[in-house]
């Protein structure tokens, strides 16, 4: 739907994994009720979300990882990583 896919990647001292789509999808429908900069994002699946080049990564990470951490998704830690996928261009 977007142009743009971004790679969500949790990284910790151990390691790095995928971030679960349903974390994707908590943030994101929790977004589309009070966060209108982030309305242009699509959970795709496991560690892939689509976005507009209107998304700011840096503040979408900042979100994200702020939102993971109240959720207690995040193990202690553990941090947010975005990484635009081959073939998608980053305007920022």
């Amino acid at each position: 739907m977007f142009a743009r896919k971004i790679r969500v990647v949790l990284q910790s001292a151990e390691g790095e994994r995928a971030c679960p789509l349903k974390y994707l999808d908590n943030f994101a429908m929790r977004s589309f009720t009070g966060e209108t900069r982030f309305d242009e994002l699509l959970p795709v699946e496991e560690g892939l979300l689509e976005a507009s080049f209107q998304v700011p990564l840096p503040e979408l990470r900042d979100a994200l990882e702020d939102w993971f951490r109240r959720k207690s998704y995040l193990q202690p830690g553990e941090q947010v990583s975005l990484q635009p996928t081959s073939g998608s261009q980053s305007s920022s």
